[in-house]
């Protein structure tokens, strides 16, 4: 079985190496870029073979953000966002950008490799075929469970693991609210609950299967609770 592979992104090569050092370890094949355009360029020739990126956000010219909202213009691979900047806006500018994850420095590798397990295991579990054909169909929703893909109307809606992960979690559950927390164990795997996260991959969830974001027909928030899907 071939080893993941993670594209290390950082203008500092220390910070790379030492990285790259901690994912070696696990037996993760290790590739690196020093710029935000180097970056896109080794994803657009090499995307069959990048598992997941690991991003930072502070780079000239073209920073991680940047990076982040081009290569989400044309992939999902799994994005883990490495940045200085702790502010809870900060972090939500990252979110919304595409990124998976957000991890802020100086961070501990134990903790880096864990939320790379997560989000390998994830885009994993989203890339592997159920053993029969399996649709759910919701108004003008259809999710394919087969092929792991959402149509609107008939036309696709590119979804990244974490947003189809969560769709599907609570279309599963239809008509129940889940809470925040129950959302956060169940799509990132992790028991701490990080409330901004789940806000802004849900937002960015409305922004694409939603005709008025504002006034969802799909996505309800039930404040103070948590969110649930009801057609």
């Amino acid at each position: 079985m071939r080893m993941p592979t993670i594209l290390v992104v950082d203008d500092e090569k220390e910070i790379r190496e030492l990285i790259g050092i901690y994912l070696k370890n696990e037996d993760y094949i290790v590739q690196y870029a020093k710029t935000g355009i180097e970056a896109i360029n080794i994803m657009n020739e090499q995307l069959q073979n990048i598992d997941l990126v690991i991003l930072d956000v502070m780079m000239p010219v073209v920073n991680g953000i940047d990076a982040c909202l081009e290569i989400r213009q044309k992939y999902n691979t799994p994005i883990i966002m490495v940045s200085a900047k702790a502010n809870e806006i900060d972090k939500i500018h990252g979110l919304s950008s595409g990124a998976d994850d957000y991890i802020t420095k100086p961070f501990s590798p134990l903790e880096l490799l864990a939320r790379v397990k997560a989000q390998i295991r994830r885009a994993t579990k989203f890339n592997q075929l159920p053993r029969r054909d399996t649709m759910l169909l919701e108004g003008e929703l259809m999710l394919d469970l087969e092929k792991n893909t959402l149509f609107k109307n008939d036309i696709e809606i590119i979804l990244t693991p974490t947003e189809y992960n969560i769709l599907k979690y609570l279309w599963a559950n239809k008509g129940i609210t889940i809470k925040a927390k129950d959302i956060y164990e169940k799509v990132w795997g992790q028991t701490s609950i990080d409330n901004n996260t789940v806000m802004v991959h849900i937002r960015k969830l409305r922004e694409k299967i939603e005709e008025n974001p504002r006034e969802p027909r799909y996505i309800f928030t039930i404040w103070g609770i948590g969110y649930k899907f009801l057609g």
